[in-house]
């Protein structure tokens, strides 16, 4: 697994996953729709902290700083 996630897209996501979080403990979001939106932000927070994206691959994206 090679990185291919940078700096900003990883705080993205989790701020994604902690609106998310936020969403269902308060009970604004229920049911189907909860789980599904559950299901990303597991899926946000592992990518984050991973700094992997699988999705990235076949599309040769890379939001990573190059360092010289």
């Amino acid at each position: 697994m090679k990185k291919n996630m940078g700096q900003t897209d990883k705080i993205i996501r989790v701020l994604i996953a902690v609106v998310i979080g936020v969403l269902y403990f308060t009970h604004t979001i229920s049911g189907t729709l909860a789980l599904i939106l559950g299901a990303f932000a597991i899926v946000f927070l592992i990518t984050s902290f991973l700094s992997f994206c699988p999705l990235y691959i076949p599309f040769k994206i890379n939001t990573r700083e190059k360092i010289n």
